[in-house]
């Protein structure tokens, strides 16, 4: 082991109010100390490497260079000075924090799980554009959960099929409908024809139930074909895109983000992939750091996770990404930072993945109502079809309102006993 890697070891340093803190779970190969291997993380993510060198000096590398100010277990502290970032670069910034590190040889497992953002660099972000309030006032919804659901089957239907399904489902009472996360444009389903076909019918729909409904539209691609994309749902009178997060990459989401400018639609990120690098506790990075990331980089709505459904997540770490995308102020626990958005607007969390009516109830008391509730098969997959299958939806989270069992309400709501009947009841 380099003894130079030491020097990024500062356990009585305090952090200032413009250093960017991460904290790092990590595991040392068999033979290398703790000190010195997180003394090698904060060396290779700032200003040092495996040797010493001649081509600065050591007082400037040390001043600019990252800082372990903490040890504790397999848990580091380590404190970045903002100089290492170049504002406004989310790819430059984590190629620095979640970048070479994770091939280092001395290194057995290491973990991304929280990161702490200096002011300085929050405000170099645009964060979301309209935030829960906005999205709120485009729907036209004060207080209750948004209900919506993915068209199903994932791939396979035409575009017209594809929007009759969208129909049945806003008709049934759902506010939202949306593309999944690898429908794009394909053969059988190609995106500007089923774009206007479900936006006719979204109309339609509007028209026939006096509601505002939603149509999120996958723009997934190459950046400027994206671009393109969410153009043409602009012309067509679309308020709404979705896109895969992490698939895209961060510089092609900051572009569109920046083009939302002129365009003004609402982004809704879709966190497909994340499991390859958040799924093992021991290695990769947290769902709370992507969270944190797609706040800054500009989502007004992103995938978290249930704590109920068939998607893995723990109840504990759900409610952190939720606190850390929808609160100004977030506390310190005894595993996270305490963190201060500032005027940064809050990201509409996205409860997604094998719900069905008989979650929402655990849904609503542990999340509250600023959620938006996808049920795929859970309204697709209902005994009567799909617009039964959303009506019962809506009565479920209309039951949680006005403070009745799902039991209770379903002895004069035929649709959601159906539901339950198939389904049950979560935690009964």
């Amino acid at each position: 082991m380099v003894k130079g890697y030491l020097k990024y070891l500062n356990l009585d340093y305090k952090p200032t109010k413009n250093d960017l803190v991460c904290l790092f779970r990590f595991k040392p190969r068999k033979g290398k100390s703790k000190k010195e291997v997180a003394g090698a993380i904060a060396s290779e993510s700032s200003t040092g490497t495996w040797t010493d060198l001649s081509t600065i000096s050591e007082k400037r590398q040390l001043k600019l260079g990252a800082k372990v100010f903490e040890i504790k277990g397999n848990y580091a502290k380590i404190a970045y000075p903002s100089e290492l970032f170049e504002p406004g670069n989310m790819a430059q910034i984590l190629s620095s924090i979640a970048g070479n590190i994770y091939g280092m040889s001395e290194l057995e497992t290491l973990r991304l799980e929280d990161i702490q953002w200096p002011k300085k660099i929050i405000n170099s972000f645009k964060g979301p554009k309209f935030g829960i309030n906005g999205v709120r006032k485009i729907v036209g919804v004060k207080k209750r959960p948004l209900a919506g659901t993915i068209v199903k089957p994932k791939l396979g239907l035409n575009e017209k099929e594809h929007a009759k399904v969208a129909y049945e489902a806003w008709m049934g009472g759902l506010d939202i409908v949306k593309d999944d996360e690898n429908l794009t444009s394909k053969s059988f389903n190609e995106f500007k024809k089923r774009a206007r076909e479900t936006i006719k019918l979204k109309n339609k729909a509007e028209k026939e139930t006096g509601e505002k409904k939603i149509y999120m539209a996958n723009v997934t691609a190459e950046t400027n074909e994206m671009i393109k994309r969410a153009e043409y749902l602009k012309e067509l009178g679309n308020e709404y895109l979705m896109v895969d997060v992490l698939t895209v990459g961060w510089s092609a989401l900051q572009t569109l983000r920046n083009e939302n400018e002129r365009l003004k639609l609402v982004l809704h990120g879709h966190r497909a992939m994340h499991a390859a690098l958040t799924r093992n506790k021991e290695h990769g990075m947290s769902m709370l750091a992507i969270a944190q990331c797609s706040r800054l980089v500009g989502m007004d709505q992103l995938h978290i996770g249930t704590a109920v459904g068939k998607m893995e997540g723990e109840k504990k770490e759900i409610r952190t990404i939720l606190d850390n995308i929808e609160k100004q102020r977030v506390p310190e626990t005894k595993k996270t930072f305490s963190q201060n958005w500032g005027k940064m607007k809050p990201v509409f969390s996205v409860c997604s993945g094998g719900l069905h009516p008989g979650h929402i109830p655990a849904l609503m008391k542990f999340f509250g109502n600023d959620i938006i509730i996808q049920a795929g098969g859970g309204a697709h997959g209902h005994p009567d079809g799909t617009r039964v299958g959303s009506v019962a939806v809506r009565q479920a989270i209309d039951a949680v309102m006005k403070n009745q069992s799902l039991k209770e309400y379903a002895k004069t709501h035929p649709e959601l006993k159906k539901a339950i009947d198939k389904w049950g009841v979560y935690g009964e």
